[in-house]
């Protein structure tokens, strides 16, 4: 019996083409390969990926992970064919859950799955994540790409990613050291970033009937919703080296008023004014439109505001001045103060804090 009789079937014929994963990998192995530092050890191709920490020079390190998707961002991207940016959406989503520790990035893996590999496409995506890689300052060590054609329907695919990084074990942020009348600053996010789009797209497409490509807020639907979450690192490393940052906050799913109350001592309570920072017109558009209340809003968007900073007051001129030198948007947006209560969170309006 020969190996490729008539009637025999082929992984091909059941909707996985080999071929076409191969081809794909040798795309995204430059793509990798311009991440990289002196501590990877080997190439792309291998079962694993292999970091040195030899080199790191810290006196007892502490490995920090973290892993995420981009969630239903992905379906915007998908409707605009527009696959250069979510890339950089799931590499923040994790760096930026690392940074909260003052942990380093070190190493990024990836995960795609969808119902058939391009590897034009698949190349694009890859393309964005090493670019997101770059500016997190960590190397893309290596991924997976799976074709699941009874899984997966169409131009759908996913994508999950895995950072690691690295504090020294005294420098761990964890928020214990936050105390009455330290003040919060908020770091400008770039939109939406990567939470709230299941809510955002009814709100968009099924109740003001827009369509992706659409004139919305001076741009079009796809150009404000694909607006890459910000990645920032490299801001909040250089302050941590120079000033004391007691607490970091990540404004994902949940917003501002889940994510603060997770590095608040149990006897503080944080306070933000609503009126200190400049919102970007799409959540004022979400809200009206949407008819949404305020509870509604600041537990399912970061409304303008992707990371917050907790400092001592005598800290915050010279950690808004290293935000400067960044080139990064930041505002002194609440201060914390004694619990009361059950609330972690009490927003306020006034002209000035």
């Amino acid at each position: 019996m020969g190996l490729n009789d008539g009637d025999s079937l082929t992984y091909r014929d059941s909707g996985v083409d080999i071929d076409a994963g191969q081809e794909a990998v040798r795309r995204l192995a430059p793509l990798a390969r311009s991440t990289f530092d002196t501590r990877v050890l080997n190439d792309i191709g291998g079962f694993s990926g292999l970091y040195g920490l030899g080199s790191l020079q810290l006196d007892d390190p502490v490995l920090v992970s973290s892993t995420d998707g981009v969630g239903t961002k992905l379906k915007v991207a998908i409707m605009a064919d527009r696959h250069d940016t979510v890339g950089q959406d799931l590499v923040a989503m994790s760096v930026n859950d690392i940074l909260t520790q003052g942990a380093r990035p070190l190493f990024f893996l990836d995960y795609l799955a969808t119902s058939k590999i391009a590897p034009e496409k698949v190349e694009i995506i890859v393309g964005g994540i090493a670019a997101g890689c770059r500016l997190a300052g960590c190397a893309l060590l290596g991924g997976e790409t799976a074709e699941m054609p009874d899984f997966y329907q169409g131009s759908d695919y996913d994508l999950a990613g895995f950072a690691v990084g690295v504090v020294e074990r005294s420098k761990i942020i964890d928020g214990s050291l936050i105390g009455l009348s330290h003040k919060i600053i908020g770091l400008s996010s770039s939109g939406l970033h990567s939470n709230g789009y299941s809510l955002a797209r009814k709100i968009i497409f099924d109740r003001m009937g827009l369509t992706i490509d659409s004139p919305f807020l001076g741009e079009t639907v796809a150009d404000i919703l694909l607006k890459p979450t910000k990645i920032y690192v490299s801001p909040v490393l250089s302050a941590l080296r120079r000033q004391e940052v007691h607490g970091i906050v990540h404004i994902t799913g949940g917003g501002i008023l889940d994510n603060l109350p997770r590095v608040l001592p149990h006897s503080c309570r944080a306070a933000i004014n609503l009126k200190a920072w400049e919102k970007p017109p799409i959540f004022d558009l979400l809200r009206e439109e949407g008819k949404l209340d305020t509870l509604e809003l600041y537990r399912t968007f970061n409304m303008g505001l992707g990371l917050l900073l907790i400092v001592p007051e005598n800290e915050v001129d010279p950690v808004m001045a290293i935000m400067e030198d960044h080139r990064e948007t930041a505002q002194v947006v609440g201060f914390i103060e004694p619990r009361e209560g059950e609330e972690r969170v009490r927003f306020f309006s006034a002209e000035a804090l």
